[in-house]
């Protein structure tokens, strides 16, 4: 077998398994999902899941891969568990699925860098013309592709490892600027207000199942991502102190974008008072709800899912607007934004090729670069009815309607919610179960003592053991099952 490649040192790890958990999600996703879940209380929710439930099984996931030094399905195998490594396939199935819509999502996003340099603003009332514009989609999409197979082919520790250290700084020094400016904008403190003081009485089952999918997801976990950075880890670093500062840059991240998408949600509200009254008068839902409930802030009605603001139309089709109105410097600041977007869109396509190339050169025997560059072109036609259900063809974008669903849902949305919502807490499920279970927590608990002196017997050591054991098959089945539920068969539990 050819020589592994490996980070060449545990900053390098780090910044890549950040880079994987760090994605359009934390940018975009988790300010909307906050805005849906009341505000600062799902943000304190969201911070104790990231680290009471999802640290346990980011440190099982790069245990497994450290001692075994393999692919999310070898890795199986190599601990003499072969009937199990259908838990590795269904990690690489869903990182190629994954892999294949967000493709399509990121070239939105670079797309819209070139559509803001020129100043083309109205883009956003035009988002269902511009996704359905299918030569000029599939072009950015082909160059995001190139570019993330051209960093997975150069290796670990030269392509990978290099490429985030560049990326990460890049991402959150403009980040950073972006939070500096948005605050500066006038109506910032009604957004800030909304974000960093909780209501702890708007705690109820929605937003605590909300939370706990926000945090799973944003960690990059149950795809086999870190089962494969781990095969690449040293003995000699600490994964526990490693994947607690992965969690804790992954979480700043997010709070950081939160943090400049509030303040730029209230400025257009308080800028624009006319598209509030809009959202009402052309929305029955929201003109109840409103009713209903007066003492709602304009920010609260703009987020509302009724009023049409879906994370990615919040992003796409109204920040163009808000950039609009920011004069001469609009554009500049609008293209900046939206490379933000594609540069963490970036990091983590790299992992998610990274997962069924590293099984491809492990398993099959393929020399990286030929791995790569077939995987990439496979997973890219796999897109291709992804980037149709833009608009462009009927049946892709009316793929299917769920039971008792009241509309359809296009290809791309339908992969996204059984790829990343349904199969990646059913990963981690099992992938939990097998370490506590079959494996045993008493070889989990051995593998995370190599590098790290002092962690056997400590507190961390028994609540990790307690964790995977209970708390994380518990809690993570009980969402797959939700799931299930409430996306595909209409059951919301908790309404």
């Amino acid at each position: 077998m050819a020589v592994r490649g490996q980070f060449s040192n545990r900053l390098g790890f780090i910044m890549a398994a950040a880079g994987s958990a760090v994605g359009l999600g934390n940018i975009w996703k988790f300010p909307f999902e906050v805005g849906q879940g009341g505000g600062a209380v799902f943000v304190v929710m969201y911070l104790i899941f990231c680290f009471l439930l999802c640290l346990p099984v980011m440190v099982t996931e790069i245990a497994i891969g450290r001692k075994t030094q393999r692919n999310p399905v070898g890795a199986f195998n190599a601990l003499g568990y072969k009937k199990w490594n259908f838990v590795g396939k269904l990690g690489i199935i869903s990182g190629i699925l994954i892999l294949s819509f967000y493709n399509v999502v990121a070239a939105w996003a670079f797309g819209y860098v070139f559509e803001m340099v020129m100043g083309n603003f109205d883009i956003g009332n035009h988002f269902t013309a511009y996704t359905s514009d299918i030569f000029k989609i599939s072009i950015y999409a082909v160059v995001f592709m190139v570019a993330t197979a051209y960093i997975v082919s150069q290796g670990v520790s030269k392509g990978i490892e290099r490429a985030t250290k560049i990326m990460m700084p890049t991402l959150i020094v403009i980040i950073l600027f972006l939070v500096i400016y948005s605050l500066t904008k006038e109506g910032s403190l009604e957004g800030l207000k909304f974000y960093f003081q909780p209501d702890f009485s708007e705690i109820n089952g929605k937003v605590i199942y909300g939370a706990l999918g926000q945090a799973f997801f944003s960690l990059s976990l149950g795809m086999g991502a870190l089962i494969t950075y781990g095969s690449y880890f040293s003995k000699k670093d600490n994964i526990t102190t490693s994947a607690s500062i992965i969690t804790l840059m992954d979480v700043g991240i997010a709070l950081i974008a939160g943090l400049m998408m509030f303040p730029f949600v209230s400025f257009m509200v308080h800028n624009n008072p006319q598209l509030i009254s809009s959202l009402i008068e052309s929305k029955a839902d929201v003109a109840a709800i409103v009713a209903a409930n007066p003492g709602m802030s304009n920010l609260e009605i703009f987020l509302l899912p009724e009023a049409g603001n879906s994370g990615a139309g919040l992003i796409f089709a109204t920040l163009p607007t808000a950039f609009e109105s920011m004069g001469a410097f609009g554009n500049v600041l609008g293209a900046i934004f939206f490379l933000l977007l594609s540069f963490a869109a970036l990091t983590s396509t790299v992992s998610l090729l990274e997962v069924p190339v590293a099984y491809v050169v492990d398993e099959k025997g393929y020399k990286r670069s030929r791995a790569v560059w077939l995987m990439a072109g496979i997973i890219f036609l796999i897109g291709i009815p992804s980037m149709l259900s833009g608009g462009y063809s009927a049946f892709f974008s009316d793929f299917i309607t769920y039971y008792h669903a009241e509309k359809s849902t296009g290809f791309l949305s339908f992969i996204s919610d059984t790829a990343s919502d349904t199969f990646l807490p059913l990963g981690g499920f099992l992938i939990t179960v097998f370490a506590a279970y079959v494996w045993k927590k008493e070889n989990l608990q051995a593998e995370l003592a190599i590098g790290a002196p002092g962690f056997e017997g400590s507190l961390v050591s028994k609540y990790i053991s307690f964790a995977v054991t209970v708390l994380c098959p518990l809690i993570l089945g009980l969402i797959f099952v939700l799931t299930v539920l409430g996306k595909f068969f209409g059951v919301e539990v908790f309404g």
